[in-house]
């Protein structure tokens, strides 16, 4: 049997007819005519007085003081039990009033609470009142009476078996740091018919249902809840339920509050009911539930202030979500009003689909929504009346390719709907909104590159810049050489360079290297040539828009020859490398998520420089030079994390330079030479057409076109043996910027 049902079966509606004599009378007759009376008297009992009834009349004063005592009865007196004082029951009619200050009040009465208020107060304070087959607290004001009873309790206890507390029309109950619970089979914690009730920093738990708020047949008042820091269970049923009974229909209104929370062990936090209407304001409190409106039933639901709802909502009338507010649905849900005041609509887990079905929408705010196009399904707004003010879909990102998808359906109106931060990636393309009548679609027409796709052209057009700046490096030694010709040597470089890549070039990106390398070399015997070897590391970053980035870390082996002749100044090099590549690349996508994948590859280049070091007067030289270069790299095949597949073909480049290195030798008194220089060139990139295959979507890296090159450094001879460098450059086209490329060597001649 319900807690409803029980409390329309007993005669507490009765009661509330009868006038405080017949309630005097009524109590006599349950057996307390042997009772003390006290009429307009001051008495004070303690411990070692007998435990008896109590009747107090006409304005008198009981106090107790660790004293115990039956059955207390009041009309027009006080009642104060003091710390320590126990007694079965309290009865206060008649302007009475009751307090308990570290007092125990314990009964069994199944038709009357433990205390009974009617058209009196009391103060419960540090105390416990027990009914173990009835109600603990009762609140209630007599018929035809403008006003009710009201009870102050803090730090305090209040159960039954039937319901913890409860309050009648114009009564009130407030609670402070305290427990109501209602303990037996089908109990409620909190019972308002038509009453007041407030609770903060407190616990309100109900064996079926935490608080009931219905509306008794003489109630001429609105049952009205606050709720502040406080937490309100229904251990099998609602954490709230309002209940209409025989037609007659409740209207409650509900305030959550500052961190408040409610749980409902059927997964409803709010059930509304057989015609009864409910306002629930929350404000700055996190709620997790259901709300659960029968056909005959309203509910309105205001979100404000942070506040947050997680939880299914069913034939609520209407719901406003406002400002740094949210709503996270788990299920299909319906809503007639709806009004987004700066809020979100979050429809759902990542792997979730659900519709939200509303009659009207309205106001500006935002929708988060899920997409998974591999299978077909995506959240769907439906809307079946007017739509107005402007709203943003926050739709999740999608590594499948996208088909015409219908997102949001309107009846009419004006509404706006926008995708936030921009076209949603799905696939190999980003997509953007497009209205159709009175439906909104992602638009397949007009597409864009998107971001997974754009980071996996840039991760394999990476590989031949990184590779022409570890070969910078060894190109720059040309001015240790002029120093000691044809004689072995040992050395170490460092080096760094920036690139920033244009859209135009397939994606735009910047590339951040730096590196070394060592080496060796000697000279052939009789000849002037000199033969080497080298190895070395290199990391690349790259930094695309919105926090999207690749990693490259290159390993490399070559070998190299120079041939110089003293005499006629000319000169050719030759280089020849291999490498090892382990790339990552990794997107944020346009829902904020992100992903990541990676993969291994080589690559192979040769380069060959001719040119003539032509000695001038006063130590002056001039040196024309032509190089060509080749690189082919391997393709590649990754997933990231979001099914998008990539395929890489072989990246090739094919490049010539020309240019002319001025510089002069310096002789300073210590006998070191310094030769500073000063080198402009003309490069082109022949190669135009490597290609990336995102999601069998083919697109296309393109760096080819001509570029200007210039550079300054300074070669110093430190000593016999000892040589160094520093070198500069920088570079700038249409595609490929170099912003600057800098290396710093030693060579130890022997």
């Amino acid at each position: 049997m319900s807690a409803l049902n029980t409390f329309e079966l007993k005669p507490l509606s009765a009661m509330m007819r009868v006038p405080t004599i017949t309630f005097c009378l009524l109590v006599a007759m349950q057996g307390q005519a042997q009772a003390v009376q006290l009429n307009g008297q001051q008495k004070t009992i303690g411990a070692n007085d007998q435990s008896t009834d109590w009747q107090l009349f006409d304005l008198s004063t009981l106090t107790m003081d660790r004293a115990v005592a039956t059955s207390i009865g009041l009309t027009s007196s006080t009642l104060n039990m003091n710390s320590g004082s126990l007694a079965n029951d309290i009865r206060a009619s008649a302007g009475s009033t009751v307090n308990l200050d570290g007092a125990q009040v314990t009964s069994n009465n199944t038709n009357l609470g433990t205390v009974r208020l009617e058209n009196s107060n009391a103060f419960i304070n540090n105390s416990a009142v027990t009914n173990g087959s009835g109600v603990g607290l009762q609140s209630f004001g007599t018929i035809g009476s403008a006003s009710g009873s009201s009870a102050q309790v803090t730090n305090s206890t209040i159960s039954g078996a039937i319901g913890g507390a409860e309050a009648s029309s114009n009564s009130e109950l407030h609670f402070k740091n305290s427990v109501v619970q209602g303990t037996g089979t089908g109990g409620f914690g909190l019972r308002l018919n038509g009453g007041t009730a407030t609770a903060s920093q407190s616990t309100l738990v109900g064996a079926t249902d935490g608080v009931l708020i219905t509306r008794g047949r003489l109630a001429n008042a609105d049952g009205k809840l606050v709720l502040d820091q406080t937490n309100v269970e229904g251990r099998t049923g609602s954490a709230i339920l309002v209940s209409g009974v025989q037609n007659r229909a409740p209207v409650a209104t509900i305030d959550v509050r500052n961190g408040s929370t409610l749980t409902g062990g059927n997964g409803n936090i709010l059930t509304v009911r057989e015609g009864a209407s409910a306002t629930v304001n929350v404000d700055d409190s996190r709620l997790f539930g259901n709300v659960l409106v029968d056909g005959t039933s309203t509910a309105h639901l205001n979100l404000q202030n942070k506040a947050e709802l997680t939880g299914q909502l069913q034939n609520v009338y209407s719901l406003s979500v406002g400002n740094a507010s949210s709503w996270h649905m788990t299920g299909d849900s319906q809503v007639g009003a709806l009004n987004l005041a700066g809020g979100t609509v979050t429809m759902g887990a990542a792997d979730a689909f659900y519709q939200l079905n509303v009659n009207t929408l309205s106001g500006e705010g935002t929708f988060v929504m899920g997409t998974d196009f591999a299978q077909g399904k995506t959240d769907f707004i439906n809307v079946t009346g007017e739509a107005t003010g402007n709203h943003s879909l926050a739709l999740a990102a999608s590594g499948a390719e996208v088909v015409k998808t219908q997102v949001v359906h309107t009846g009419g109106g004006d509404a706006e709907f926008s995708l936030l931060g921009g076209p949603v990636d799905m696939g190999a393309y980003a997509y953007d909104l497009k209205k159709e009548g009175t439906d909104w679609y992602l638009d397949t027409q007009k597409r864009v590159a998107s971001r997974s796709t754009r980071v996996a052209m840039a991760v394999f057009n990476t590989a031949p810049t990184i590779m022409y700046g570890e070969e910078a490096s060894l190109r720059a030694r040309m001015g240790e050489l002029r120093f000691e010709p044809g004689v072995a040597g040992l050395w170490i470089r460092g080096f760094g360079n920036k690139y920033d890549v244009s859209a135009s070039s397939g994606s735009a990106y910047k590339q951040d290297q730096r590196g070394f390398s060592i080496g060796a070399d000697m000279p052939l015997v009789d000849s002037q040539w000199l033969v080497g070897v080298m190895a070395g590391h290199s990391t690349s970053e790259l930094n695309l828009a919105r926090g999207s980035s690749g990693t490259v870390k290159s390993y490399f082996v070559g070998a190299y020859a120079t041939w110089m002749d003293q005499e006629s100044g000319f000169y050719f090099d030759a280089v020849a490398k291999a490498n090892r590549f382990q790339n990552e690349a990794k997107t944020t996508l346009s829902d904020a998520t992100t992903t990541k994948g990676n993969y291994n590859n080589v690559g192979g280049s040769v380069s060959a420089e001719f040119g003539r070091n032509i000695k001038l007067d006063d130590g002056w030289f001039v040196e024309p030079y032509a190089r060509l270069s080749t690189i082919v790299v391997q393709g590649g095949n990754y997933s990231l994390k979001n099914g998008l597949q990539v395929e890489g073909e072989r990246t090739r480049s094919r490049v010539g330079e020309a240019g002319a290195t001025v510089g002069r030798d310096i002789q300073l008194d210590s006998g070191t030479i310094v030769q500073p220089y000063l080198r402009a060139a003309l490069v082109h990139e022949f190669a135009n057409d490597n290609k990336v295959s995102v999601n069998n979507q083919t697109f296309k890296n393109d760096l080819s076109g001509s570029r200007t090159k210039f550079g300054a450094g300074v070669a110093v001879k430190l000593s016999q043996n000892l040589q160094m460098h520093a070198d500069l450059e920088t570079s700038a086209s249409n595609k490929i910027d170099q912003v600057f490329g800098a290396n710093l060597g030693v060579r130890y001649s022997f």
